[in-house]
């Protein structure tokens, strides 16, 4: 297997693709995993993130999830794949690449904690519909985690690095453990939606309470990891007290794909948003209540000057 370790790419190196002559001019690294390097890069000043593969089969895998994902959502196909070529790099090898529209954000803790916990259940729910997107299609997104997830003005997400998108009934192709239900003895790693929904509920934990996560990964015994134990970290979740049936539904695997789950979540988050609503002063009786108290305030005032010009 080729390797990527040593390659080198730096602003203003000139990417050329063998087979099509598009150009790319490197502006920096975006982030690097175990199948490949993720470069910023411009074209026709437009932005683009352009994956450099170490292993040529399995960037077509993630590529044929890209093209399967484009197909089934006319608007993906101004989001994902763009381009796919082979490239002379400067250490003399030959690679594969493809190139995929850049997208501005930040991730979703930085987020969160950038614009207000109000866009949690919102963002959550372009994360599922994004996923159920996938499994439409007949993939699932394998290695779903903080790191492969942006968010963008007004809560759009998109889900980045496709190096793990494993098509449906096969064994998950890339994982990270503290996601993968296989780890928590609550299933097996093959590829089917539930895995991916499993990883989701394990995210929202994360979110709010990583220390915690973490303490439970590191203190207990492998046999002992378990679903109760997650739910037990979700109890003390304000954030999440809402959403614990929900998380316990996709824990079990209860949910048929990302689809399901996302209405799931839709409806929930839109009963807490009109209770919220409900119990909140509403606008006219605040400003009833501010006439009132101004009102009261002018008699008062009046009555108090009519008082001194007795007492004169």
């Amino acid at each position: 297997m080729t390797t990527l370790s040593k390659l080198l790419l730096k602003k203003g190196n000139v990417l050329v693709g063998k087979w099509k002559g598009q150009q790319y001019h490197v502006e920096r690294l975006l982030g690097e995993g175990a199948n490949g390097k993720v470069f910023l890069v411009s074209k026709d000043w437009n932005w683009y993130a352009l994956k450099i593969g170490a292993n040529a089969i399995d960037l077509q895998s993630e590529i044929n999830a890209l093209k399967a994902l484009a197909g089934r959502d006319v608007s993906a196909n101004d989001n994902y794949l763009k381009d796919v070529d082979d490239c002379i790099m400067p250490d003399g090898k030959e690679y594969s690449f493809y190139t995929m529209r850049y997208v501005k954000g930040l991730d979703i803790p930085s987020y969160i904690e950038q614009n207000g916990q109000e866009w949690f259940p919102l963002l959550a729910l372009n994360m599922l519909r994004r996923l159920g997107q996938l499994h439409q299609a007949g993939w699932i997104f394998g290695d779903l985690k903080v790191e492969n997830i942006i968010a963008a003005e007004y809560g759009h997400v998109e889900l980045i690095d496709y190096g793990g998108a494993t098509k449906i009934g096969k064994s998950v192709k890339q994982f990270t453990e503290i996601y993968d239900r296989g780890y928590w003895n609550s299933g097996t790693r093959c590829a089917d939606p539930a895995y991916d929904l499993f990883s989701f509920a394990t995210l929202c934990v994360q979110l709010f309470a990583p220390r915690k996560l973490s303490q439970a990964t590191n203190e207990l015994i492998p046999q002992n990891r378990s679903i109760e134990e997650l739910m037990a970290i979700v109890k003390t979740i304000p954030q999440l007290a809402p959403y614990e049936g929900w998380l316990l539904k996709a824990f079990h695997g209860h949910f048929r794909d990302g689809e399901e789950a996302a209405e799931a979540w839709r409806m929930l988050a839109h009963r807490r948003k009109a209770s919220v609503k409900s119990n909140k002063t509403p606008r006219w009786l605040k400003v009833l209540i501010a006439i009132s108290v101004l009102s009261l305030c002018t008699v008062a005032s009046i009555a108090l000057l009519d008082l001194g010009g007795l007492l004169k």
